[in-house]
């Protein structure tokens, strides 16, 4: 959720990529787009911005600011750099830039475009950026933990943009997906991003407090990338932050206030078979100390980071055990 790493697929990757692989013009009247990427890249790291909304260094970022603004694809990647500017595109990178600068938003709220598992998605100031390392997992399919079944249904708790629980959709295409988020502002979302997709036949978002509005219902796969920010941390975020939803942040005094409830009452909703797998960044050590007896699987994230759990079904029978044995 708030990892410093751009996590998203390989396809993405190569789409947002930007290694130059010759020089680039010196800027002119007419600038071409390699040159305005090298200026505001230079423009973002004099400035001293945040990374970590989508991309991880100014260079990237500065190429997704100016091929938004051209309207070019990321796919053309060095092949457009010698396309020159109209005026009029290189006033709104310029508006751009100045606005990720002086205000600290996060590009994704200025072009209202995220990528995520090779999906483009619409992102505002109601839902987080999305960048979970889950995505990587998701284009794998959760192998090998997912059940080696047809997996039918899955749930994705705390959906936000719905980037996962859509991610999961394209992975599984026989599952129906259960999207919950308790904020309505983020649903409004979730629910745009279900309708541009066409997956509104398979995806439904559930305004929910956990798995209130899920009563009953059970789950091949249950995932998330819940708030696990803590109080002391909260205060500490680059100013990036402060234009995300603190309800999708925040989580209590250690940050674990809502991986508490998932772990408490996922069990109930997960096939005998089935798995649960959440995001808690960098607040493993914490969740270890916090459960110690629970056999936390963390899967290696290709693309760098980690910070994302597996547990099985069997797993946290288990927990319910003790709990009971020590008459909580």
């Amino acid at each position: 959720m708030i990892a410093m790493l751009n996590n998203l697929d390989r396809g993405d990757m190569r789409r947002l990529s930007h290694t130059a692989t010759g020089s680039v013009t010196a800027r002119t009247a007419a600038e071409t787009v390699g040159a305005a990427i090298e200026r505001c890249a230079r423009a973002l790291m004099r400035a001293h911005v945040h990374f970590g909304h989508g991309t991880d260094n100014a260079r990237d970022e500065a190429a997704e600011l100016v091929f938004f603004a051209a309207r070019l694809a990321h796919a053309q990647g060095s092949e457009a750099y010698a396309t020159p500017l109209t005026p009029r595109r290189r006033a709104r990178i310029d508006e751009l830039l100045r606005r990720r600068i002086d205000e600290r938003l996060p590009l994704a709220y200025l072009t209202h475009r995220a990528f995520f598992a090779g999906l483009t998605l619409y992102v505002d100031e109601r839902v987080l950026v999305p960048r979970s390392p889950i995505a990587e997992l998701i284009l794998r399919r959760f192998a090998p933990w997912a059940p080696a079944r047809a997996i039918r249904r899955i749930l994705d708790v705390g959906t936000g943009s719905g980037a996962i629980a859509l991610a999961s959709a394209k992975a599984f295409p026989r599952a129906r997906v259960d999207a919950v988020d308790i904020s309505a502002a983020a649903l409004a979302v979730c629910r745009r991003n279900i309708r541009r997709l066409g997956l509104s036949k398979r995806v439904t978002a559930l305004r929910s407090d956990h798995f209130a509005a899920v009563e009953g219902r059970r789950y091949d796969i249950i995932v998330s990338n819940p708030p696990y920010v803590g109080r002391a941390e909260i205060a500490k975020l680059p100013r990036e932050y402060a234009h995300e939803p603190a309800l999708g942040l925040a989580s209590g005094a250690d940050g674990l206030d809502s991986v508490r409830a998932i772990l408490s009452a996922a069990r109930q909703h997960l096939e005998d078979d089935g798995i649960l797998v959440v995001e808690v960044g960098n607040t493993e050590h914490t969740l270890m100390r916090a459960f110690p007896r629970l056999p936390f699987i963390w899967p290696m994230i290709e693309m760098g980071g980690g910070g994302v759990f597996i547990l099985r079904a069997a797993d946290l029978d288990r927990m319910g055990r003790e709990s009971k044995a020590r008459g909580g």
